[in-house]
C-alpha cells in the first residue's frame, strides 16, 4: 500500500514520546499540510467547525477570513479555538493528526503585526498579499 507522507514510515509510538520528538513530528505534520478543521464557539455555546487551508509558522497556523463570517464573529466574541490538522493516508493505514488548543487573535491586514504573516502566506500562493494580488 503506496504511503503519501513518508515521513511516516517508521512505527507508530507505542508510549509517549519525548518532546523533542513529539514537536519534531507536529512541526513536520504542520508543515506538509494545508488543511485544517477549525472549531469555534457559537453564541449559543455549540461548537462550529470549519474547513481552512493555513499556512504556518512553526507552532503557530494563520488563515485569511472574512470579518462577517460565523468564525471571525465567533473569535471576536470568544478566543478559545480548537484546529485539528490531519494527514489523510491511502487505504487502510491510519491517519496522523494533531489538535492544537489555544486563544485566537484576529490581524487586521495594516496591523503592524500582520506582515509576519502575511509573506508566508504569498509564499504559499504564488502570490504576494499587498501586490495587488489576493491569497486566499
Amino acid at each position: 500500500m503506496p504511503l503519501t507522507n513518508p515521513w511516516l514510515a517508521g512505527p507508530t509510538p507505542d508510549g509517549e514520546l519525548p518532546r523533542e520528538r513529539l514537536e519534531e513530528r507536529i512541526l513536520n505534520l504542520l508543515s506538509t499540510q494545508n488543511m485544517a478543521v477549525i472549531a469555534t464557539i457559537n453564541p449559543d455555546g455549540s461548537p462550529a467547525a470549519t474547513p481552512v487551508r493555513y499556512y504556518s509558522l512553526g507552532f503557530e497556523i494563520f488563515y485569511s477570513s472574512w470579518n462577517a463570517s460565523p468564525k471571525s464573529r465567533n473569535l471576536r466574541r470568544d478566543a478559545r479555538v480548537s484546529a485539528a490538522v490531519f494527514a489523510p493516508l491511502v487505504g487502510l493505514a491510519s491517519s496522523r493528526g494533531a489538535q492544537l488548543f489555544g486563544n485566537a487573535r484576529t490581524l487586521e491586514r495594516d496591523d503592524p503585526e500582520a506582515d509576519g504573516y502575511w509573506d508566508p502566506a504569498a509564499v504559499g500562493s504564488g502570490a504576494r498579499m499587498g501586490d495587488g494580488q489576493g491569497a486566499s
